[in-house]
C-alpha cells in the first residue's frame, strides 16, 4: 500500500513509519524538520506544515491512506479532517489518546481528579478531535488510543484490543509501547476492523 504519515519523525510516529517499512509498504513520511526521519526502505521523507491545509492534503493525495501522529494542540484537527478529505484518500487513521476513554459508563479518563494536570488540555483537545471525528459520514476514519502510559518499548506483537473503555493489566498498570502501538496501526492498515470508530490497545 501507499501510505502518508504527517508527524513521522516524533515518537509515535516514527516507529509508525518503520512498522509499514518492514512491512514492505511504500511510506511518504511528513514533517516539519524531513531531515530527522531516518533513512528507510520504502520510506520517502517530505517536508510539510500540519496548519497548511492545501499543502498537506496535496502531500497526502494519491495514497491508499494517510495518518496524523501529532500533538492535538498543535494542530487543527478541522484542518486534518479537511485535508484528509481534500486529498481523497481512502483510509485515515490517527494517533489517538487515553484521555478519551471511558474509565466507567460515560466517564473520561481526562475528567477523573487523578488526571495529570500538564497533560489535560492535550487530553481535551484530543477528545474534540475524536468527537468531530464521529460527525463525519464521507470519511472513512479510523481512531487509535493508546493505553493510559504510552513509552518506549520492545516490539512484541503481544497485546489486547479494546473499543472505548481503557484497557488495564491484572497489576492495575494501564500502558502499550509505542512499538506495539505501531504494530497494531499497522494491523488495521492491514486488515480493517475498525472503520469509522476508535479502539484501544493496551498490554
Amino acid at each position: 500500500m501507499k501510505i502518508a504519515i504527517a508527524g513521522a519523525s516524533g515518537r509515535a510516529g516514527s516507529r509508525i513509519t518503520a512498522e509499514l517499512s518492514r512491512r514492505g509498504h511504500t511510506v511518504t513520511a511528513i514533517a516539519r524538520n524531513p531531515e530527522k526521519i531516518a533513512a528507510l526502505p520504502n520510506v520517502t521523507a517530505k517536508k510539510g506544515d500540519v496548519h497548511d491545509q492545501a499543502g498537506l492534503a496535496a502531500l497526502w493525495a494519491r495514497h491508499d491512506a494517510a495518518i496524523s501522529s501529532v500533538h492535538f494542540l498543535a494542530s487543527d484537527p478541522v484542518k486534518l479532517i479537511g485535508a484528509a478529505k481534500q486529498s481523497g484518500v481512502g483510509r485515515y487513521l490517527v494517533v489517538g489518546g487515553a484521555g478519551s476513554l471511558e474509565v466507567a459508563p460515560g466517564v473520561r479518563l481526562v475528567t477523573t481528579p487523578n488526571f495529570p494536570a500538564q497533560y489535560k488540555a492535550e487530553a481535551q483537545k484530543g477528545a474534540e478531535f475524536l468527537d468531530l471525528l464521529r460527525q463525519e459520514r464521507e470519511l472513512n476514519w479510523t481512531f487509535l488510543s493508546p493505553s493510559a502510559l504510552f513509552v518506549d518499548g520492545e516490539r512484541t506483537g503481544k497485546f489486547r484490543l479494546g473499543t472505548d473503555q481503557l484497557l488495564t493489566a491484572g497489576d492495575g498498570k494501564s500502558w502499550i509501547s509505542f512499538e506495539d502501538f505501531a504494530v497494531a496501526l499497522a494491523d488495521e492498515m492491514e486488515r480493517p476492523a475498525h472503520i469509522r470508530s476508535r479502539f484501544t490497545v493496551g498490554y
